[in-house]
């Protein structure tokens, strides 16, 4: 096992869990920046040729644990390990942001869903081989299909 340490904190709009944008349709157009601990710099070397990053942070105000429970976006029980529930085994969380720009350990995102202060733990470039026609959405397909049902 290793003991995760922060490499830095995200600054965000986002001061309460309830003010990020949950549920079907959802979008996460918020800017932020990340900010790295500056001996930290030199890891952020030739960053600025990609568009996008995984952030994997820890959801630090997460402390119970729900494997099996209903998300935002279903009224059904999903299993954690099939949603993007914060009431994780181990609390990590992981972000698709755009990369908006550099200055020195500051990075200048868009479509931050975390909160401000949260501690980031890695980054790393966007990148995916599979084609969009590829993937399946599971159980989260079913919800908005449902959703968009005219009710009777």
């Amino acid at each position: 096992m290793f003991t995760p340490r922060p490499v830095g904190f995200v600054r965000s709009p986002y001061k309460q869990t309830s003010e990020i944008p949950r549920g079907l349709g959802a979008t996460h157009p918020a800017e932020g920046v990340l900010e790295l601990l500056p001996e930290f710099e030199p890891g952020l070397t030739d960053i600025e040729g990609f568009s996008h990053l995984y952030i994997v942070w820890e959801f630090h105000q997460s402390g119970k644990v729900e494997l099996l429970g209903p998300p935002p976006t279903d009224d059904r029980p999903h299993g954690v390990f099939a949603s993007r529930s914060p009431f994780r085994p181990n609390p990590i969380g992981l972000t698709v942001v755009e990369l908006l720009g550099r200055e020195g350990c500051q990075l200048h995102v868009r479509n931050v869903d975390m909160l401000d202060g949260t501690p980031i733990l890695d980054i790393k470039p966007y990148l995916s081989s599979i084609p969009v026609e590829k993937l399946r959405r599971g159980w989260l397909a079913e919800a908005e299909a449902r959703k968009h049902q005219p009710k009777p």
